[in-house]
């Protein structure tokens, strides 16, 4: 299968940064799982990003399988994903 690379969105740190040092390592370990893990669920509305939870967290994403590349957009809690949801959507 092979390894996925990582790739951050601009915005990304954004998000990220606002997250408390426990929660930071907790979805830093969650993203390195990423790079192994071939199944991922697909967001709904038709949108092309797949999220992965963590907690009551969310991580969001989109697959390149041409580039075997994961980009990582946004991670936040229900009610941030929510208005994150409403922006890009």
């Amino acid at each position: 299968m092979g390894e996925y690379s990582l790739g951050f969105h601009p915005a990304w740190d954004k998000y990220y940064s606002k997250l408390d040092k426990v929660m930071q390592l907790r979805v830093w370990k969650k993203i390195q799982q990423l790079k192994h893990l071939t199944s991922s669920r697909h967001l709904k509305q038709g949108l092309p990003y797949f999220v992965s939870d963590i907690g009551q967290y969310r991580l969001c994403y989109k697959i390149n399988e041409m580039k075997k590349l994961k980009t990582l957009y946004f991670v936040g809690d229900h009610k941030q994903y929510e208005k994150w949801l409403g922006m890009i959507g």
